[in-house]
């Protein structure tokens, strides 16, 4: 690891006033993905400003009924909430379907959306990445790529976004406080990750100097009935093949509302636009739920290690949609 000055902030506007002086300064609040990164001089930032206490840690109500996440609340504790587990279920779900009980009790709500991805080939020096070194190439796409991206991925990358958390908050609309030089913006989730274009090494939209502050979360009354199921190669701590965030609403056996994101496919959090539409107004069937997959996943270009997230994918969407039907069917029989 290579030396490092490091500044504590007490408070938000001090906390960007000590990056801006640093142009090749980082942000750390829990560390469990930016200090591996140091380790391997992945990231190798000159100064580390920590903002664990500059930001708040606490889970508030909104007047319009919504919820305010601070940016230091842990995911142990975003998990284990109350509020979140009643009205949330899909985003405490992939909170804990997200890393070991240690990791948790260490990550930050802020931190967790700014992961960098988990490639290989990116944490590898000694190896072309475009993510890391601009212009220099991506060694996935002749290499190892099963673990990376079927949608959204361009000739410079295809990496994906390693977050479980993100692809609930993209399903749940919720919204990201940013705090920076030049005042306040509030980004939805679903515009603040990047698919890699021409520019894979910008993971977001974030600007130099800015602090993610809270996410904001909607009232949706929907999400009471909502579900968060991650596909993955060993049961604890790995990384999504294929994950599906999803929340449906159904009256008189139509389709009333839907909320669809896929985690595992993308350089971001993949909102399901496509089947969402397909899906609204549509008679609840298997075949309904087959047919909107179908037409979200008609886009996918995989590479041929990982060609199987595509039925993966299609088959995870149908299922956890299926789970959601029956519940409400359920729920109307017993009323």
């Amino acid at each position: 690891m290579k030396p490092f000055r490091y500044e504590r902030a007490t408070d938000v506007p001090s906390a960007v006033a000590l990056l801006a002086e640093q142009p090749h300064g980082a942000f750390l609040a829990g560390g469990t993905n930016l200090v591996d990164l140091m380790k391997l001089e992945v990231a190798t930032p000159e100064a580390l400003v920590d903002v664990r206490r500059a930001t708040s840690d606490r889970i508030e109500e909104l007047p319009d009924g919504g919820l305010r996440i601070g940016a230091a609340v842990t995911n142990s504790e975003l998990a284990a909430d109350r509020t979140v587990r009643r009205r949330y279920p899909m985003l405490s779900q992939a909170v804990l379907a997200g890393a070991s009980g240690q990791v948790r009790n260490l990550a930050t709500t802020g931190g967790n959306l700014l992961q960098r991805t988990r490639c290989v080939y990116f944490q590898d020096t000694t190896t072309p990445c475009n993510k890391r070194d601009p212009g220099s190439g991506c060694s996935a796409l002749d290499g190892y790529h099963r673990e990376l991206a079927i949608l959204g991925s361009s000739p410079a990358c295809v990496a994906t976004n390693p977050s479980d958390m993100a692809v609930a908050l993209a399903a749940l609309d919720a919204v990201v406080h940013l705090q920076g030089p030049l005042g306040e913006r509030v980004i939805p989730l679903t515009e603040f990750h990047r698919l890699p274009g021409a520019e894979p090494e910008r993971d977001t939209v974030i600007e130099h100097g800015e602090l993610i502050t809270a996410v904001d979360v909607p009232p949706l009354a929907m999400m009471t009935r909502s579900t968060y199921r991650k596909v993955r190669d060993r049961a604890s701590y790995a990384f999504a093949l294929v994950s599906v965030a999803a929340a449906l609403e159904v009256t008189d056996g139509v389709v009333a509302d839907v909320r669809l994101a896929l985690g595992g496919v993308a350089h971001k959090p993949w909102r399901a636009w496509i089947a969402e539409e397909a899906l609204r107004g549509a008679r609840v069937s298997t075949e309904s739920f087959q047919a909107a997959a179908d037409a979200e996943l008609a886009a996918a270009r995989p590479l041929p290690g990982n060609a199987f997230k595509v039925p993966l994918a299609r088959n995870v969407i149908v299922h956890s949609l299926g789970d959601l039907a029956e519940f409400h069917q359920l729920g109307e029989e017993l009323r």
